[in-house]
């Protein structure tokens, strides 16, 4: 089952309880996904459809981060949003799972002591290993931690 299907099911569910924001938020993830499909005219791969759902999410927590403090409506909005959108995300990794996934492309590269010199060769090879599963920006701090 694909997870426009299943956003689907939950939009539909959504409306029958009428839990009308849950219910919108739910479209909105509903029309990224359907933007994609329709531009890709194929079915989406999963790995597509995560990137798409991290992109909202990340869409709804800069819009949180940058809300004034008296727009308690639009603030409501973003965190259930990201609520919402975070029951059909990948599970994320952990800290301790990237440690372990970084020390192991060291192992592969044959690296010690990273230098900052070496800092792009470890991130070409890390990447892959947790793109759609860790934030990047985490990555590239705990990186940055072992320089």
């Amino acid at each position: 089952m694909s997870k426009i299907d299943e956003v689907r099911a939950a939009m539909v569910a959504a409306m029958k309880a009428k839990d009308k924001p849950r219910k919108d938020a739910l479209s909105m993830l509903l029309s990224a996904l359907k933007a994609k499909f329709i531009d890709k005219r194929a079915d989406l791969t999963e790995e597509e459809e995560n990137t798409i759902i991290l992109r909202e999410i990340k869409q709804a927590q800069e819009t949180l981060d940058s809300a004034p403090a008296d727009k308690t409506d639009l603030i409501d909005e973003c965190k259930l949003r990201i609520e919402v959108y975070s029951e059909f995300a990948p599970k994320q990794m952990s800290e301790d799972e990237i440690r372990a996934t970084i020390e192991g492309v060291l192992k592969e590269l044959g690296i010690e002591k990273p230098q900052p010199k070496d800092k792009g060769i470890i991130m070409k090879n890390l990447m892959p290993k947790t793109k759609g599963k860790a934030d990047g920006s985490l990555v590239n701090k705990i990186v940055g931690e072992y320089m």
